[in-house]
């Protein structure tokens, strides 16, 4: 909890001025009381209350009084909020090794699969855009509400060669700056915009690692520097397997179209991921690398990043629950003094009707 007017602490110094003004005053009663003699009529006389009656009404005055010194300095407490205007680039590898068999039918369905799960999941939520790439990188859906039109995108995916992450890491940028004014092109000087994130987020799934174009370190340092955060997800297994797509999921020019046909990486049928570099790339950017190596694993992994980028911690004014929370306490504590200190007392009374010098008839 922080304070925007930590100066105003300084009421709290009310509290033990106003209990030192409170024992004075009891403390001159008692020196001003009547004296008797007659123990038994003192007993008649009190009004029967307990302890604990007497410092209730106090110790709520005295919590009262605190809370509402600590809404004077106007608290404020860190609470999650949703993002009125969030951005997700999905941005998926397309290389030939996502025909990989090692995940069930292979990498490409699976990777779609997921991938269609997340955006319908995220209906009416953030905007999601979708990146694709191999050899190259290109934007296929900018981002965009239009649940129906990401989903007609992925099933049109093809394989091709090679693996341009840092590209699709620079093309994705471009694509959020075309609808968010807070994060600059590429080739243009970043706005300052001070501490925090940007609301938007790119998600990186690929099997390998870079082969082409800009390297994912490099463009990992174009996103920090517009403050957004690119989670990575490392995809697949170790083993080695056949690479089998249908027609639809490749470009004609592998071969994948039967058991052990072609090949990726010159006919090695293992993954090969860079992890390390996709791990830089997200703490680079203040994202976080995941590792899936099957389709559970994989929707898992997407699962858990809407709570992370289109939830931020926001800074929100709670001096009003200060201040009713504190006039509630003293509202009791005077509510009960006075219920309880007016009561009538038979023991008073007799003391009033006797009272004079003692030993004296009436």
């Amino acid at each position: 909890m922080s304070f925007t007017w930590p100066w105003a602490l300084s009421a709290l110094l009310a509290v033990p001025l106003v209990f030192a003004i409170w024992w004075l005053t009891r403390r001159r009663r008692r020196r001003a009381a009547i004296r008797v003699t007659s123990v038994a009529l003192v007993r008649v006389a009190l009004p029967g209350r307990t302890r604990w009656r007497r410092w209730i009404p106090a110790a709520l005055l005295a919590a009262g009084l605190l809370v509402l010194g600590l809404g004077a300095a106007r608290p404020q407490a860190t609470v999650p909020v949703p993002m009125d205007s969030a951005t997700i680039l999905l941005s998926l590898d397309t290389s030939g090794s996502m025909c990989s068999t090692d995940v069930d039918p292979n990498r490409i369905t699976a990777a779609k699969e997921a991938a269609a799960d997340f955006i319908r999941s995220q209906e009416g939520g953030p905007r999601i855009g979708l990146v694709t790439f191999a050899g190259n990188a290109g934007l296929v859906v900018p981002p965009t509400e239009d649940t129906q039109a990401l989903l007609d995108a992925l099933e049109g995916l093809i394989t091709s060669r090679g693996t341009a992450i840092g590209q699709a890491i620079l093309t994705s940028l471009d694509a959020i700056a075309e609808i968010d004014p807070s994060v600059a092109p590429i080739g243009a000087d970043p706005v300052d915009r001070g501490e925090g994130f940007a609301s938007s987020a790119i998600v990186v799934l690929t099997d390998g690692a870079n082969t082409q174009g800009v390297q994912p370190e490099t463009a990992a340092q174009e996103a920090a520097l517009r403050r957004v955060r690119v989670f990575t997800i490392g995809f697949g297994t170790t083993t080695p397997a056949p690479m089998v797509c249908d027609g639809r999921q490749f470009d004609g020019g592998f071969g994948f179209g039967r058991p052990g046909g072609g090949g990726f990486d010159r006919g090695r049928g293992r993954l090969a991921i860079d992890e390390g570099s996709l791990k830089e790339v997200a703490d680079t950017t203040g994202g976080a690398y995941y590792r899936a190596q099957n389709a559970d694993q994989l929707q898992a992994a997407l699962g858990k990043l809407p709570g992370t980028f289109t939830v931020v911690q926001e800074n929100v004014d709670v001096a009003a629950w200060f201040a009713a929370i504190g006039g509630l306490f003293i509202a009791s504590a005077v509510a009960l003094s006075l219920w309880w200190n007016n009561r009538p007392s038979g023991g008073i009374a007799t003391v009033r009707a006797t009272g004079g010098a003692p030993g004296r008839g009436g």
